[in-house]
């Protein structure tokens, strides 16, 4: 189903829209005026119902099934791409796709997750969830892309990483974990966006940047809202509560000082207009590019260690009541 629940008093009325111009164009009646007032109702629907998503239909948007892909942006963004395959230890991972490419000729290593559009195309991708040989795979090119002073673009979309028993006993979180140390010290470029779903380590796992910013109906917190309302709740159905109080989309993360920027979507959501949000994320990707490599290698790695220091930063204010007295 590509319409979300909420979005069904729009579908109605576009319906009906279509429906009243047949019937015009079929009995030669001029109905324009009728068709007019529809559209401004439309109009004004959509601007109510998309000007106050909550959080939870934001997370059911950066889901949606016709949504962006990475190597859709990378087809949209990006030229010569060359896609490098496998961490050399075990095998490749189809979840996590990674290669040099140009961005309007400016040389990158491009990586991200990767859903499929359908039931086989996700089986191989194991639904854009990778397993450790991804995200070895990714450090590896990450590495290689320092070695030649290349930035490095990650586009995050991922439930998670995979959780099952093959991919725990092949070092899943150390996998991660490694990720997080190395991406630490490469001393070139990382912008990372969370460009649909951004689950827990799975995310992280190649989010350790200089600059991440994230889509305008995206998502990326530590757990997934019904994972959080399974374990607090014992109840997935509340997931929506879950994902309001997880503070997970681009307006609090933004607040929290976790991006750099929220990337605007047209009303609806990235699938509503694929060409516009690439233009807007090849924009945003090329000028914190042009801002990173103006660095020396010393203040690249000082500023993405202060950044991922100060998430999280409280001050503290003792009020005179909590003062002890003095002797």
């Amino acid at each position: 189903m590509s319409a979300l629940d909420f979005e069904k008093p729009i579908l109605e009325l576009e319906s009906k829209i279509k429906e009243l111009r047949n019937f015009g164009s079929d009995k030669k009646i001029n109905i324009q005026p009728e068709i007019k007032k529809l559209e401004q109702k439309l109009e004004n629907m959509k601007n109510d119902i998309y000007a106050s998503l909550s959080d939870w239909q934001r997370v059911l948007i950066a889901r949606h099934p016709k949504r962006p892909y990475t190597l859709d942006y990378i087809n949209m963004i990006a030229s010569d791409f060359v896609e490098l395959h496998g961490d050399r230890l075990f095998a490749d991972d189809f979840a996590l796709i990674a290669g040099f490419a140009r961005i309007d000729g400016q040389k990158v290593m491009i990586m991200g997750h990767q859903k499929g559009r359908d039931t086989n195309e996700n089986i191989m991708r194991n639904f854009g969830c990778a397993h450790p040989e991804g995200y070895r795979k990714a450090i590896r090119l990450m590495k290689l892309a320092e070695k030649f002073n290349v930035p490095v673009v990650a586009l995050i979309d991922t439930p998670g990483a995979y959780p099952g028993v093959g991919a725990e006993e092949r070092g899943q979180a150390q996998a991660i974990a490694e990720n997080l140390k190395e991406m630490a010290v490469i001393k070139t470029p990382i912008i990372s966006v969370v460009i649909g779903e951004g689950g827990s380590g799975g995310a992280i796992g190649i989010g350790v940047a200089d600059r991440v910013f994230i889509l305008q109906n995206a998502y990326y917190s530590v757990i997934s809202p019904e994972g959080c309302a399974s374990i607090l709740w014992r109840n997935s159905v509340k997931a929506p509560d879950a994902a309001n109080a997880l503070k997970l989309t681009g307006e609090h993360l933004l607040k929290f000082e976790i991006v750099e920027e929220i990337i605007p979507e047209p009303p609806g959501g990235a699938h509503k207009d694929p060409e516009f949000v690439a233009i807007r994320l090849k924009e945003t990707i090329l000028k914190a590019i042009k801002e990173l490599v103006a660095l020396s290698k010393e203040e690249l790695l000082n500023a993405r260690y202060d950044r991922f220091r100060k998430i999280g930063e409280f001050s503290e204010q003792v009020t005179e009541e909590e003062k002890p007295a003095s002797e």
